[in-house]
């Protein structure tokens, strides 16, 4: 190493156990999307954790969260609120920090508590995605801060409340965030041996809402229009696009319709998701389901109706960001450990930053796995192994005398 960082890495080794507790204590509050009080109690923690850090610190509003209810009508669901730090936004290095407060885990569920599996391996809501990543990110700074190169970046960190729904209130946060930063830094976990994502798919979320008419199933079925035939149909024909278009996928994930089986159903609503790799693809799709759409309508007495969108572009990798990768190889190296990458068909909030233009790191919080499910983990020693990984780079960063590569396109 052309400096020597020993002494602000080896600083984070004795925080881990205040790591550990304050991941802890964030996983026993449930934050699942829609639970507003549950994310504003994490981000309530969240604004002490970080007074350490200094910086100026905001709560901002988000925009309710926009779906289509069972009786087919565009409904809207409050979201907590974000929180955004920042400090020295005159230094010559501008980062972004990202970390989303919010679990796939819903205030009713089942899964609410920590579990020991192992001396090393911890079972909870969040533990891994991502409720860990946010220790180690402000730990990192934290390391940052007490070294002698932390005037060289100026941060920024967004607390987002919404990215396992697709971060529909943030987004806006985010690509303001990516009018004045360098690059990004965001703590989704890790692969469980370390490998970080590097490309990512896009993804997009739509509902359907199929309109029929209502007739008695036996006395005058002939005047009724089945709606859950009409939206069968279209699933069918949606997902017989699979595997017409390389790297797409379609997934019909929801159904759901009719009520009394003496009735013809006139109503019907489905949802599904897209994953794609590349800008291009969009346009593919949005043909091909306009057309599925169009026939549907022409059937008599049937209307159908199309909600949402492409949330997320694919995450394609540009030269700053490949640079970036090899930069943080280089920092595993120093450290003894292996840091590869992989492209993957999940997406997160930095497809959102690479669509601005801004070359980010996702993986970069603790080594876990089986995330969305009960049987989340994540590798307890993972917590201090990744803060000295994002500490190191971040002082890289900061003694560097050549930076105009992250400008590379």
């Amino acid at each position: 190493m052309a400096h020597d960082y020993t002494q602000w890495l080896d600083w984070l080794d004795s925080q881990q156990d205040e790591m550990l507790a304050k991941t802890i204590e964030l996983a026993l509050l449930n934050s699942g999307s829609l639970n507003t009080a549950g994310v504003n109690r994490v981000r309530q923690k969240l604004a002490q954790y970080c007074e350490a850090l200094g910086g100026n610190a905001e709560v901002i509003p988000v925009a309710p969260f926009e779906f289509v209810s069972a009786s087919g009508e565009v409904s809207h669901a409050p979201l907590g609120d974000a929180l955004r730090i920042r400090k020295r936004p005159e230094a010559p290095l501008q980062i972004f920090f990202c970390g989303h407060m919010d679990t796939v885990f819903p205030a009713d569920s089942s899964f609410q508590d920590i579990t020991w599996l192992d001396d090393n391996t911890l079972n909870g809501p969040g533990v891994a995605d991502l409720k860990g990543g946010l220790m180690v990110m402000l730990k990192a700074i934290e390391a940052l801060e007490r070294s002698p190169w932390a005037n060289n970046i100026g941060w920024e960190i967004l607390f987002n409340p919404d990215e396992e729904i697709g971060s529909p209130g943030s987004a806006p946060l985010i690509a303001d965030a990516a009018s004045r930063v360098d690059l990004g830094m965001i703590y989704e976990p890790c692969m469980p041996d370390g490998t970080l994502a590097g490309a990512r798919k896009g993804s997009g979320n739509f509902s359907i809402v199929v309109r029929g008419k209502a007739a008695h199933a036996g006395r005058e079925h002939h005047l009724g229009r089945n709606a859950i035939r009409a939206m069968c149909d279209f699933i069918s024909a949606l997902d017989d696009l699979n595997g017409q278009r390389e790297g797409v996928t379609i997934n019909p994930g929801f159904i759901e319709g009719g009520g009394a089986v003496n009735v013809v159903p006139d109503l019907c609503l489905s949802r599904f998701n897209i994953r794609l790799e590349r800008p291009e693809d969009e346009a593919w799709c949005t043909q091909h389901i306009e057309e599925l759409i169009a026939e549907l309508n022409q059937r008599d007495g049937i209307n159908a109706t199309l909600h949402g969108g492409f949330g997320r572009k694919p995450k394609v990798l540009s030269a700053a960001n490949q640079k970036l990768f090899e930069l943080a190889k280089e920092c595993g190296e120093d450290l003894g450990m292996s840091i590869n990458w992989v492209a993957t068909g999940g997406c997160c909030d930095g497809n959102n930053l690479a669509a601005a233009g801004i070359p980010n790191i996702d993986t970069l919080g603790v080594q876990g796995g089986k995330i969305h499910s009960s049987d989340e983990y994540m590798f307890v020693s993972s917590l201090s192994a990744r803060a000295r990984l994002s500490a190191l780079l971040l002082m890289k960063l900061a003694s560097a005398t050549d930076l105009s590569w992250l400008k590379e396109q």
